[in-house]
């Protein structure tokens, strides 16, 4: 039987010797039965959703979609294969992750909602409209398969494709051709027979070699990897497919082609030939299914060989951060019937190269000679296709720096000069000028919107005091932009999508800490070719289409407040701070704060401001808003920056990390919300890290919470998170910076949690065990919580209660009910003697640490000197005594 409940091992503080064995599992009824969380928490948890809203491409009617938030842990205890970096369910051979739906369809701008009647026990996914919006295809996944279904909008009726059991194992399961009524689709071949047995008894050992040749690759490209010939053979039989033809109307399925490993399938704009992307042996054991060798193939309709593009070799060795060599990321031009366009590096993959250039941009028409489009001086960040002619939108992204450039071009006009669009920081927040506004061409394929010689740019518009969206227009001819729309302030407005430039209309989500997102028809009352700068938000009117009402109207009682503060070097910072309800002014209460850290080229960008106090609170999971029920004072998404050169920002991780949360503990305590002898600290993934550092390093926190994280970079030696330099290369940095290394230094109590399946190879769930393991050798107050059948995020609701109450129980115990600290030496920056080697501080630092940083390393040294006098003298008496 397959276990389903959590694992949870606890760790008390000992003084006996260094060896102590694994501390035995907790109680029985701890590790037999998930707990239940505060009934508040339970009564959040248990609250409705409003519906998702699917709009039509033509946007003249919607999906409202309602489903469970909850998967329960029966549901994710279906059989699981993990194979080459994807994860399905053999038995259907389809992901996991369908819910249970409830389905309405409502004509826009007015409309009643009617409703789908679905299958019963539906389990919907992969919704995908047609481009005049007259059907919706959806696949609804069975016991046993995954089926096509597909709903005409006028009769709000649904039929089932029967003869297409579809294979969605690669993605790309299902695509509208554009004549508006044909799917192309993804099927398990019919007669594929049962799937390949496992030798009854190995046949050899498994065998790996290198060739002596360097070829460092990301730790993040060895997600589930292939370990054997039989996991080939089975990766084989439930990834291959065979394209199909079906007919929306009459139901006919036309098979196309040979089943294969296809990953990738795109129609060309023109309708007449598809781009196909086909993995091939031999598999790596090495790297997962991106660096696979591959075929690219254009076919006709009838699944006839057009034209071999290109054989992508076996590709195990690209560099950190790199690209593979050769021809790459072949894609259709969306404004030609048939033109391929790719990318090919010219610095050997290697993105960090000292060179003039690293890639260059190619385009070919079908049966044609290619040419080159654009050499770049960073790596290929795309293309976005304007309609009405060859004129696009170029980017390239230099990683070092955090720049992302792009630029206007015009293919069919190779004489025309590029010209520079947007030169930015990808960190700049205040600064990014939106996202251009597409719409399906008569053709079906999507391309930017152009009116009147301009397109349209949509953003979220950070701001010091939250976002405040926008509409912008964008002259192509002078590279201007104007405003047309801005949310006001006391509520978040933003795009969701149809705009008529000709009408000045467009749709809105709008919503404010006291509403949830409605969706509202926005008239501007003139052409926008023709709307004039600062006049056109005063002129618009807003009419409502949706009416949702607040489904926890409980959690309006919590107070919710956006503050700024300044950590101690000048960078401003910020955090959500969230207030138990009934709370009364002045009141000092115990505290948490909920971080992740990111890392920034500028300090500038790092400054900005991140949270939103003018959107709608409706937490979702294991959320740290869930605490403030609890009564805590909860500092969400409180400012973590490291800010540094892409090269070494890491070196001085743990002194910015202190610098940040000191200065959001005083800020706290300055409020008179926070009771600085009683603040704990939690994280996730990163922010696990960021949190088991903290206890390690400083002397700030009673206790930590630190959910799915890595420990150990040892462990992971060719890059973390946005560390690019090797462990070789920085060995004081890995070092430094794994808590499990200095378990021995981390005196505050530690709860672990993290999913038994952790897909991210950065945070494997031995990283979790390891940690507890040696903290509980050394004598460590810790709790570790394996939660079955949970990835890199939980989401099953009994994992999700099981947190929370996890969350809860351990603060309370060490946070909000802790005794008196022990007295300790004053807080003083002056410190400027270093830290003797009684218990270190990490090898990484710099030769001039943060001033609090040294004397919180200080401390923690006179602690540990001060508990070691205790057990001397203990030791001493004892032996008197014998």
């Amino acid at each position: 039987m397959r276990r389903i409940v959590p694992l949870v091992l606890s760790a008390a503080l000992s003084l006996t010797a260094a060896s102590v064995a694994l501390a035995a599992p907790a109680p029985a009824n701890e590790a037999t039965r998930y707990k239940r969380a505060p009934a508040p928490v339970r009564e959040l948890l248990d609250a409705p959703r409003t519906p998702s809203k699917l709009i039509s491409p033509r946007g003249d009617v919607m999906l409202l979609v309602r489903t469970r938030p909850y998967p329960s842990i029966a549901e994710k205890a279906a059989p699981l294969l993990k194979l080459a970096g994807v994860r399905f369910n053999p038995e259907n051979n389809a992901p996991h992750g369908y819910r249970s739906y409830e389905m309405t369809i409502q004509a826009l701008p007015k409309g009643d909602p009617r409703p789908v009647t679905l299958p019963k026990d539906a389990r919907v996914g992969n919704i995908r409209w047609n481009d005049d919006g007259t059907r919706a295809a959806f696949i609804n996944v069975t016991d046993t398969s995954a089926e096509l279904w597909v709903l005409d909008v006028k009769t709000a009726k649904v039929k089932k494709i029967r003869g297409a059991q579809i294979n969605p194992v690669m993605g790309f399961a299902l695509t509208w051709l554009n004549d508006h009524k044909t799917l192309l689709v993804k099927t398990v071949a019919a007669g594929r027979g049962k799937p390949p047995v496992a030798p009854a008894a190995p046949i050899g050992p498994t065998v790996r070699e290198s060739d002596g040749v360097r070829n460092p690759s990301s730790t993040y490209e060895v997600r589930d990897v292939l370990t054997s010939a039989h996991d080939a053979d089975l990766f084989d039989y439930y990834a291959s497919s065979q394209l199909a033809l079906v007919d929306a109307v009459s139901g006919k399925v036309r098979r196309i082609g040979k089943p294969g490993v296809h990953w990738r399938v795109d129609p060309s704009p023109g309708g007449e030939h598809l781009l196909v992307r086909t993995l091939q042996r031999p598999y790596s054991y090495k790297r997962d299914r991106d660096r696979f060798p591959a075929k690219v193939e254009i076919w006709d309709l009838r699944g006839e060989l057009v034209e071999r593009v290109v054989e992508q070799p076996l590709a195990e060795s690209v560099p950190i951060h790199g690209a593979r060599t050769g021809p790459r990321g072949h894609r259709w031009r969306a404004t030609a019937p048939s033109t391929l366009i790719w990318a090919e590096a010219l610095d050997g993959g290697d993105t960090y190269a000292e060179l003039p250039e690293h890639d260059r941009v190619m385009m070919r028409p079908l049966g044609g000679t290619p040419v080159q489009l654009a050499r770049l001086a960073h790596r290929y960040g795309g293309v976005q296709w304007i309609e009405g002619g060859g004129r696009a939108l170029l980017s390239e992204v230099d990683r070092a720096n955090h720049r992302v450039v792009t630029r206007l071009v015009d293919v069919d006009a190779p004489a025309v000069a590029p010209r520079v669009v947007w030169d930015r920081n990808w960190d700049d927040r205040y600064g990014h000028p939106g996202s251009p506004i597409y719409r399906p061409m008569t053709n079906g394929v999507w391309a930017i919107r152009e009116h009147g010689g301009a397109i349209f740019l949509s953003g979220r518009g950070d701001t010091d005091d939250g976002p405040r969206p926008f509409i912008d227009r964008l002259d192509l001819a002078t590279l201007t932009s104007e405003r047309l729309f801005r949310s006001e302030p006391g509520g978040v407005e933003g795009y969701a999508g149809v705009l008529d430039p000709a009408k000045g209309t467009f749709l809105t989500s709008r919503e404010s800490p006291t509403e949830p997102p409605n969706l509202y028809l926005r008239t501007l009352g003139a052409e926008l070719a023709q709307v004039k700068r600062d006049e056109a938000t005063r002129r618009s009117t807003a009419q409502p289409i949706t009416n949702f009402k607040d489904p926890a109207p409980q959690l309006r009682r919590v107070q919710k407040r956006l503050v700024t503060y300044k950590r101690a070097d000048g960078v401003p910072l910020s955090f959500m701070l969230y207030l138990p309800p009934g709370y009364e002014e002045g009141t000092k209460l115990p505290t948490v704060i909920w971080a992740y850290p990111l890392d920034y080229t500028d300090a500038g960008a790092a400054g900005q401001n991140r949270n939103s106090p003018d959107s709608f609170t409706l937490p979702w999971g294991a959320s740290p808003v869930m605490l403030a029920l609890a009564g805590y004072a909860v500092l969400s998404n409180a400012a973590m920056p490291v800010i540094g050169p892409t090269e070494s920002a890491y070196d001085t991780f743990v002194e910015q990390l202190t610098a940040n949360a000191e200065a959001a503990i005083d800020k706290a305590v300055e409020l008179g919300v926070t009771d600085r002898d009683r603040v704990g600290i939690f994280g996730h993934s990163h922010g696990a890290l960021m949190t088991a550092n903290l206890l390690v390093w400083t002397d700030l926190f009673r206790a930590g919470v630190a959910r799915s994280g890595a420990f150990n970079h040892t462990l992971r030696p060719f890059g973390f998170q946005n560390e690019r330099r090797t462990f070789f290369e920085a060995q004081r940095t890995y070092i430094g910076l794994s808590p499990t290394l200095h378990a021995d230094q981390l005196d505050e109590p530690l709860l672990i949690i993290h999913g038994e399946i952790d897909a991210n190879p950065g945070t494997r769930p031995f990283q979790s065990v390891k940690l507890y393991e040696t903290l509980s050798g050394v004598g460590g107050v810790a709790r570790l919580v394996m939660l079955p059948h949970e990835n890199h995020g939980y989401n099953a609701r009994e994992s999700v209660e099981h947190v929370l109450a996890e969350t809860i129980e351990w603060f309370d115990k060490h946070v909000k009910n802790a005794p008196p600290r022990e007295s300790r030496p004053p807080r003083s920056p002056e410190i400027t003697k270093e830290p003797e080697r009684c218990v270190t501080a990490p090898v990484s630092r710099p030769s001039t640490p943060h001033p609090s940083y040294r004397a919180a390393c200080d401390r923690k040294c006179q602690r540990r000197r001060r508990r070691a006098e205790r057990k001397r003298k203990r030791q001493e008496r004892k032996a008197m005594n014998k």
